[in-house]
């Protein structure tokens, strides 16, 4: 298969890469290359045969066309999206036009190239989401794949907003979408403004580690490359109109996250512990959604995947990434915002 991949130099979309070509598909990574890519992160597979890259933005309508006439992909995985709540909070409007109108104009695209092949029933637009369209739960209860929309931020509404389109582009005009709604990734390559990095960072740097509110907000974690087999496994055999719902089936406070890779770099750095004495609470972010998790019920049994990594395996894991890795986190420390509280201008 010829995949093209939005967003393929970013955390969730560079792990979708190397796997598909590890997988012996060929891919075209079309990213536009914003503060949170990083071609380092596909750099093992860069010299791939299968492999292309195409420096394009997807608000870009004439690129898209042009991209997809050039390598007439056997299907799409839009990842490409700016991601970062904080982010959204403080400015809104790059968020609409990115996941939002950039999405539409993938839609269009990926349209007029399907009817122009003829509408090969071979080809899929796999457009992947978020838990967080779904709002917040309470201390019980787990997100389906009917759930009802409920976002609490601008970066929550853009991601919903993209996938009613996702889903008005298949039902109107019959395009052949499936889509998928995962919970949080973590992992290598995890661009350093996201919790887990923060955290690992700031440890190792002996600077105090943020918490927001008394750190009660429980997410579902999802290794990265558990959801990239995932995503792989949706675009090969989901059914075409199909949402699946993808999770890593390990939920956790905030807190007791922090706590673990405190508990982690004790091990790993025993000189400077205990880690936890870094943490430090810090004014909640606007909107908080108290807790999310996933019912991932559909994919195990239509599709019979289901994750591998345990959250305490792939934490050692990703502990173990960045502490040998300081050569790629490094130059991103001086990227716009990276080290700022962001998300306060509410």
């Amino acid at each position: 298969m010829k995949i093209l991949v939005t967003g393929g130099a970013g955390f969730i979309g560079s792990a979708v890469v190397r796997a598909a070509i590890r997988a012996g598909h060929q891919v075209v990574n079309l990213d536009a290359l914003t503060y949170a890519a990083n071609l380092a992160n596909v750099a093992s597979v860069a010299n791939a045969p299968g492999y292309a890259f195409e420096h394009a933005d997807i608000r870009d309508r004439g690129a898209l066309d042009r991209i997809f006439a050039a390598h007439r992909p056997d299907a799409v995985m839009h990842l490409a999206a700016e991601s970062h709540v904080d982010r959204s909070i403080d400015g809104p409007a790059t968020f609409i036009e990115t996941n939002v109108t950039g999405t539409f104009n993938l839609l269009e695209a990926a349209r007029a190239y399907w009817v122009r092949e003829g509408r090969p029933a071979g080809f899929r637009f796999h457009h992947i989401s978020t838990d967080e369209v779904y709002g917040t739960l309470g201390s019980e209860g787990l997100f389906t794949e009917t759930s009802p929309y409920a976002p609490n931020s601008p970066y929550s509404a853009s991601k919903a907003a993209s996938d009613h389109l996702v889903r008005a582009w298949h039902e109107t005009y019959g395009l052949p979408t499936v889509m998928t709604n995962c919970s949080n990734n973590y992992g290598p390559f995890h661009f350093p403004e996201k919790l887990i990095p923060v955290v690992i960072l700031n440890a190792l740097h002996g600077r105090p580690i943020p918490v927001y509110g008394q750190g009660l907000n429980v997410r579902d974690w999802l290794y990265v490359e558990d959801h990239a087999e995932a995503l792989l496994t949706v675009i090969a055999r989901g059914a075409v109109g199909r949402s699946y719902n993808i999770g890593g089936n390990a939920e956790a406070r905030n807190i007791d996250l922090v706590r673990k890779l405190c508990a982690i770099l004790d091990r790993r750095r025993p000189q400077a512990a205990p880690h936890d004495r870094l943490i430090t609470f810090v004014a909640d972010r606007p909107g908080h959604d108290l807790r999310y998790a996933i019912d991932a019920s559909r994919i195990r049994a239509e599709l019979g995947w289901r994750p591998s990594v345990t959250l305490d395996e792939g934490l050692e894991r990703t502990v173990d990434w960045y502490l040998a890795n300081e050569d790629w986190w490094r130059p991103l420390l001086s990227r716009h915002g990276v080290g700022e509280r962001l998300g306060t201008r509410a």
